[in-house]
């Protein structure tokens, strides 16, 4: 083996590294926290493609609203549910939609577009 070869498994081992925190720890970050904003836990939440950010991190007991600023008119972005909450409700495209909520117990709640091609999800700590 010579250091042609040893710098070829040495840079595959690191791709394989990459590859697999990408895929399979990069989305399980903390999230983005909610601000509180006259008692309300508030945070904006881009729609293109996807949800950004895709995780929310909020508190149990405190109302939640969630600003849903559609950037885009593809269909299966055209509506948000987050079935926990009974929240079902149609995005205007290029306009902001707030979906309101309680979470009382702590957990990961997961948010789809109608479609479940898009998801996000609400992580309420106690």
């Amino acid at each position: 083996m010579n250091g042609g070869d040893l710098a070829v498994i040495v840079g595959g081992i690191a791709l394989i590294g990459v590859i697999y925190w990408w895929f399979f720890r990069a989305g399980q970050t903390g999230g983005t926290r909610a601000t509180a904003a006259g008692g309300v836990q508030e945070i904006l939440i881009a729609v293109s493609g996807g949800y950004v950010p895709a995780t929310v991190v909020v508190t149990a007991g405190r109302p939640v609203r969630l600003l849903f600023d559609r950037q885009e008119t593809n269909p299966c972005s055209e509506e948000i549910v987050i079935s926990a909450f009974g929240v079902k409700k149609f995005l205007p495209p290029f306009e902001r939609t707030a979906v309101e909520f309680t979470p009382v117990t702590p957990g990961t709640y997961e948010f789809s577009c109608g479609m479940g091609m898009l998801h996000g999800r609400v992580v309420v700590e106690g």
